[in-house]
């Protein structure tokens, strides 16, 4: 039976901030103090998430952590990200329903590792198989290429995401992914070219120096060292946790699974690397005639190994650093660059690429990781996007984040109070208006196409004239100067005029986060992210497989006068698609908060946490939440959990849950005004309600507990002594068996003793008559015989004559030779055996001899006649090597009872030699595996040997690829030792044509099968002389040019019973062979 939990069980503080009681931010933020101190980073607020992160790794993530939340109700455990993973996948899974799960919190709340556990636990849940783990594997493997690419060290975190992403997981019916399609929003491309002090720019500079190898680096032209690099900052280089070379080496292996081929990483890192020789390059003013300065490049290195890089003609890039050339309809005007404006074209340069690059290699996992059937899917989106920034110096970037951020909370707000009146109305509840901030006022003073902040800066980028952030400035105070949310010194607002916290050139809106001061300065240069159109067309010009289309734009047959659209232009309208995009998904929220800003573990600083508390609005949330009711819950589980409190309900209830739910509030007494019948779920409106309940439910547990211990403990008694009985019975009975077999055995002995006297007596009384029977028979069978012999003599006495002795003396000789030769029937028919009956009589001596003889002889021939051909050239050649090795060398012994078998590796069977064996013109005699002795340190290299009746072959083992091949004619003698080893040398004829190689030192198990073969065929053949045999403990061999003295020495080696090779100077090799 399955145990049914909740999350009310042995919780720390209050699991759901719907529950807190008193509710006030005091409270909140004690609450969330308490259960970070226990480690509890995890809270909810209904159905939304809390996440705070806790600087260090917690064993919370594990598989089995997986498996415990898989298919669980989202409030049948602790809280916990996996949880609502869980109710998001099984709603897409089961119900059809898309979902979204937004990740908010500003810079260093731990957004990043939020994503990445949600997909972490999609991946682990859903199903298996080759294709689904592969479509997972590359989904999960893009993160570290975007973090490589789009991430960098901050003031707030060492791996701050500085771009926002978006990614749509597709699913199909069963549930498996399918693919995803990632979306990224704005680009901190600033950064490429300054970084505040303390921050480095993206992770994928840093790790390019340090993780690549040395060849890499000078194919790319770069050094390691950073300090050679402007676009570098050096005092935050090296950040502690962060290993660069080892995170290059795990980009460049997600970038291989995702489906990047090798040239495309080239071409990626040559893109970075030529961003970093851009930033190098410097320029110096050079007087014209007309007065004005024009730019020049100083040192021209960077400027050539950049455009080497690149493919782009050094010229044309220079002069784009110098001119200017503007056109308007049919006219062209080239005008010169001063120093200021030359940086200012280097930097644009430098962003535009680097910026293009960064959604080239989106687009490109996108087509990695994109869904290929066609069918309808179900979508999990996935948002990833900056917190709401409140900087020192805010400046244009934090004005978009923070309008991206106030259409976040707009949408947040709408969807939490309708999935709240949905449930109501679900419920048949009635629903209360809920009174709450709406930013719909900062949202349209933003975004209005005719008044807002940004048609107005877009609308003072596109003005004639000369426009500064000074005159648009001037333009917002004189257009939202009444607005409510927007404050400025210079808006002839009396209220604002003598505050000091507000400079002249700046401006301040109310956000729902609080207050945030914007400088203007940089405002329009950055709206308008212009690269001049020199550039680009330069760009279009280099031969780099990438910059065609990274910047389409440059193609001169397609100059298009019209003027770019702006950024903050582009930013709304994808702001916009997204909005419109989470509003037909259904919505899961995590929150994410920084427990202080030293990015440590255990430190939990009030005040931090209590103003993002505030911006993020979670105590207003909690407050919308609670507005009517604050707890809910279906009737089975509230059943389930209170039933213990009603003698009606406990221990089973039979009938409808929600009767079972009324008996039991009835009975404990609960005011009808705290709680309301749903269709499904009973709503109870207090919290101190609910509390309430949970403390009688836990005195009724003890209570219970002590009733279970009771029960246990008499059962547990009366089990112990029935078992004792029963273990007596068992006992007794199995004595009394032992004493009755005992018994019976006594009785069996001596009734078999007795039996076998009596069987002995009669058995004696039975041999004594039948010994007196055959006495008898015997005693007739004697006289009779001597009767009838006496009757043979005295009727063949009338017959005997004068030659009766000689035909008894023939007789005699006849009997004599008949028995000698039925004698010679028990001589074996074995050649071997020399054993011959001893001669009976001397008249046999000759006859003895002879027939000795002759017996022999034919039984040779006999045992000859039974020889196939095969087998005649096997004893031949062992026949040879007997005559060859015989008491010379000290391995032959073993060898005689070993059959030459020939073909040791089976090359007509074998299909791994199949293409060697194909290559033999001739018939293969041997095939063996041989090692060739190195020279160099006396190993051996294994290799096959081929020997035909025209030439031997060396081959390589694994691939059957032949090394070597030598005609037999070349081939002049073998050396070999006299002791046990396996080695023998092949000399070749000096002159001929294989003899350039060198001899083979070799080493075989089948030493005598292979010299016995190669002298055979030299003494068969006709065409070529006998191969000499040289047996000798030292001899020399040609390698190459020069000639080694291979010594044999007894010894015992290192390695076991087998001969070990080493070499001791350049010209000798000493063998080392086991003592007999």
């Amino acid at each position: 039976m399955e145990v049914k939990t909740s999350l009310l069980d042995n919780m720390i503080g209050v699991g759901d901030m719907v529950l807190l009681e008193p509710l006030n931010e005091d409270s909140f933020i004690m609450n969330l103090r308490n259960r970070f101190d226990h480690n509890e980073i995890y809270t909810y607020i209904g159905s939304v998430v809390i996440s705070m992160n806790p600087y260090r790794s917690l064993p919370i993530y594990t598989p089995q952590k997986v498996e415990e939340y898989r298919n669980r109700n989202f409030y049948e455990l602790s809280p916990h990200i996996y949880a609502l993973a869980d109710e998001a996948y099984r709603s897409l899974r089961d119900q059809d329903k898309d979902q979204c799960i937004l990740i908010t919190g500003e810079s260093g709340a731990g957004k990043t590792e939020a994503s990445k556990l949600v997909m972490s636990y999609v991946a682990a849940v859903c199903g298996k198989g080759q294709e689904v783990n592969k479509v997972k594997e590359q989904l999960l493997q893009s993160n570290p290429v975007l973090e490589a690419f789009g991430n960098a060290k901050t003031m707030r975190n060492d791996n701050s995401s500085r771009f926002g992403k978006y990614m749509d997981i597709e699913f199909d019916f069963k549930g498996d992914p399918l693919g995803g399609v990632i979306s990224n929003y704005l680009l901190e491309k600033s950064r490429v070219c300054k970084q505040p002090k303390g921050e480095r720019n993206f992770h994928i500079f840093y790790q390019l120096l340090s993780g690549a190898s040395d060849d890499t680096l000078m194919k790319l032209k770069l050094d390691r060292d950073f300090s050679k690099y402007n676009y570098l900052s050096l005092d935050s280089a090296n950040v502690n946790g962060l290993d660069d070379a080892a995170s290059f080496r795990t980009v460049r292996n997600a970038m291989q699974i995702v489906g990047f081929m090798e040239a495309e990483v080239q071409s990626v890192l040559e893109l970075v690397a030529a961003v970093l020789k851009l930033g190098n390059i410097e320029f110096k003013p050079e007087s014209r005639v007309n007065g004005f300065d024009e730019s020049r490049v100083k040192d021209k290195n960077d400027l050539k190994e950049m455009c080497e890089l690149l493919g782009i003609e050094q010229s044309v890039l220079e002069r784009a650093f110098s001119y200017r050339t503007v056109e308007a309809k049919m006219e062209k005007m080239s005008t010169t660059l001063n120093v200021a404006q030359a940086y200012y074209a280097r930097d644009a340069l430098a962003k535009n690429l680097y910026s293009r690059l960064f959604s080239w290699l989106v687009t490109r996992i996108n087509e990695s990781i994109k869904a290929q059937a066609k069918t309808r899917h179900k979508v999990m989106g996935v948002l990833d996007i900056y917190g709401f920034e409140i900087f020192e110096d805010n400046s244009f970037e934090q004005f978009i984040i923070n309008y991206c951020n106030e259409k976040l909370q707009q949408i947040f707000i709408e969807l939490t109070l309708r999935e709240e009146q949905e449930e109501y109305i679900r419920e048949d509840i009635e629903w209360t208006n809920i009174e709450y901030f709406n930013n719909a006022v900062i949202c349209d003073l933003i975004e209005n196409n005719q008044n807002g902040i940004l048609a107005m800066l877009d609308e003072e980028c596109l003005r004639p004239g000369t426009v500064t952030d000074d005159t648009f400035l001037d333009k917002l105070n004189t257009i939202c100067a009444e607005h409510q949310h927007f404050e400025s010194r210079l808006n002839k607002n009396s209220k604002f005029l003598t505050d000091h916290s507000l400079p002249h050139s700046c401006f301040r809106i109310q956000h729902y986060a609080g207050k945030v001061l914007y400088r203007v300065e940089g405002f329009v240069d950055k709206n308008n992210d212009l690269l001049y159109r020199d550039l680009s067309q330069a760009m279009y010009k280099a031969t780099h497989s990438l910059m065609r289309q990274l910047f389409p734009e440059g193609n001169p047959a397609k100059v298009n006068l019209k003027r770019p659209p702006t950024a903050g232009f582009q930013f709304k309208a994808s702001v916009g698609v997204l909005m419109k995009n989470l509003q037909t998904k259904n919505p899961n929220y995590i929150r994410c908060i920084k427990p202080n800003d030293k990015k440590v573990a255990h430190i939990f600083t009030d005040s931090l946490v209590c103003h993002q508390v505030r911006y993020l609005g979670l105590v207003e949330n909690v407050r919308v939440r609670r507005a009517g009711y604050a707890f809910r819950q279906p009737y089975e589980s509230c059943l389930e959990r209170y039933k213990m409190l009603c003698k009606k309900t406990w221990p089973h209830w039979r009938g409808p849950a929600r009767d079972g739910v009324e008996v039991l509030l009835t009975d404990c007494s609960v005011p009808t005004e705290e709680f309301a019948y749903g269709r499904s779920k009973i709503f109870i409106r207090n919290p101190r309600t609910l509390f309430t309940l949970e403390e009688r439910r836990r005195a009724c547990l003890e209570d219970l507990a002590t009733l279970i211990q009771k029960i246990y403990r008499g059962w547990k008694s009366r089990t112990h002594f029935l078992l004792l009985k029963k273990s007596q019975v068992v006992v007794a009975a199995w004595y009394r068996r032992y004493a009755q077999q005992n018994k019976y055995q006594k009785i069996k002995s001596a009734t078999l003793v007795m039996q076998s006297f009596i069987r002995g007596w009669k058995a004696r009384n039975i041999l004594r008559q039948l010994k007196y029977e055959k006495r008898c028979k015997e005693a007739v069978t004697t006289i009779a015989a001597y009767w009838h012999g006496t009757q043979v003599r005295r009727e063949y006495r009338k017959f005997f004559r004068a030659n009766a002795g000689k035909k008894i003396y023939d007789f005699t000789i006849q009997r004599i030779m008949q028995k000698y030769f039925l004698g010679l029937k028990t001589t074996t028919m074995s050649p071997m055996d020399n054993n011959w009956p001893a001669k009976p009589y001397g008249f046999l001596e000759g006859a003895h001899t002879q027939l000795r003889r002759i017996f022999h002889l034919w039984r040779c021939k006999k045992y000859r006649g039974q020889f196939t051909e095969e087998k005649k050239a096997v004893y031949e050649e062992k026949l040879e090597a007997s005559e060859i090795f015989k008491d010379k060398k000290a391995l032959y012994p073993s060898s005689v009872s070993q059959p030459f078998k020939g073909d040791y590796l089976e090359i007509q069977k074998n299909p791994k030699y199949q293409k060697l064996n194909s290559a033999m013109e001739e018939k293969v005699l041997l095939a063996d595996l041989v090692n060739k002795i190195n020279r160099a340190n006396g190993k051996g290299s294994p290799r096959l040997f081929l020997l035909t009746k025209s030439n031997f072959v060396l081959a390589d083992q694994k691939t059957g690829q032949v090394k070597a091949s030598v005609p037999l004619p070349d081939l002049a003698s073998v050396s070999v030792s006299t002791q046990s080893d396996g080695f023998f040398a092949l000399k070749l004829k000096e002159g001929s044509a294989s003899a350039s190689k060198g001899d083979f030192l070799l080493s075989s198990e089948h030493l005598i099968e292979i010299i016995t073969k190669l002298h055979r065929i030299g003494t068969t053949a006709a065409d070529r002389d006998q191969i000499n045999i040289d047996i000798s403990d030292e001899f020399l061999v040609q390698f190459k040019q020069d000639k080694v003295c291979v010594k044999f020495i007894q010894g015992g080696p290192k390695n076991g019973n087998s001969a070990a090779c080493k070499r001791k100077n350049n010209r000798l090799l000493e063998v080392s062979v086991p003592s007999p």
